[in-house]
């Protein structure tokens, strides 16, 4: 069951869904995050660091599991996701560096890397509330179309159209990674509860049919229909192509 909170534009969804995870941190202080990456939650984070500076939010006991990694960038590298997380919310906020888990991308062994993520995961004892953004292709993560649901955290070819997407944060297109570690959609759908946010016109295809069509992995988000708490927060850009 799929609940939809429609908001105005960028500013107001990300505000709606920093409400969401910080009545889940203010409800159970220990909870376990799963964090995205790239522009759709940034401005989610920054909301909940201004929370956090006006002393209305404390992560101290929270931890974090971050959904996916480039493979072969390192932590310093500042195009990895362990950076930006860094870059963009634990450095600002009181989260114990130590309870914040991001795939290693520089474990060669791609199996080694992703058992001991979902490792993580199982010890952390689940996930309370997993955030995604979504593709223009509808995948979820590094989930592309196609792939098989019953995946957990393993390693992807990254399609085509990801890797172009990619390729602005890149000098050039031959440094963009061409492999990622990732939770599958098995361990996204293992979460306790899901908060998916899309912003702009580009998405709204992708909104409709991972929302409003059939579950099939050609729209790895489809799946989410079948989760039993999904709240879409998206702005009416991306909800334009739906049948509300």
């Amino acid at each position: 069951m799929v609940k939809i909170i429609k908001a105005k534009d960028y500013n107001e969804m990300s505000r709606k869904a920093a409400n969401i995870i910080s009545a889940q941190v203010i409800m159970k202080p220990d909870c376990v995050l799963g964090l995205a990456t790239g522009s759709s939650p940034l401005g989610t984070y920054a909301q909940l660091i201004d929370w956090y500076n006006k002393g209305d939010i404390d992560f101290s006991q929270t931890k974090s599991v971050n959904l996916d990694e480039y493979r072969g960038l390192s932590h310093d590298n500042d195009q990895s996701y362990y950076y930006f997380m860094h870059e963009n919310f634990f450095k600002h906020i009181n989260i114990d560096l130590a309870n914040t888990h991001v795939p290693n991308g520089t474990e060669t062994d791609a199996a080694k890397a992703c058992a001991a993520h979902e490792a993580v995961i199982q010890e952390l004892g689940g996930i309370d509330l997993q955030l995604l953004g979504l593709g223009n292709n509808g995948h979820i993560g590094f989930n592309e179309p196609g792939e098989a649901f019953e995946k957990e955290t393993h390693c992807v070819d990254l399609a085509e159209s990801t890797i172009q997407a990619n390729s602005r944060f890149f000098e050039k297109i031959e440094d963009v990674p061409t492999q990622a570690y990732t939770m599958g959609i098995k361990s996204i759908m293992m979460a306790k509860k899901i908060l998916i946010i899309v912003s702009g016109e580009a998405k709204a295809d992708a909104v409709n049919k991972a929302f409003f069509g059939p579950v099939v992995p050609q729209v790895p988000a489809s799946i989410l229909q079948m989760h039993p708490d999904v709240t879409l927060v998206a702005d009416e850009a991306a909800l334009s192509k739906c049948p509300l």
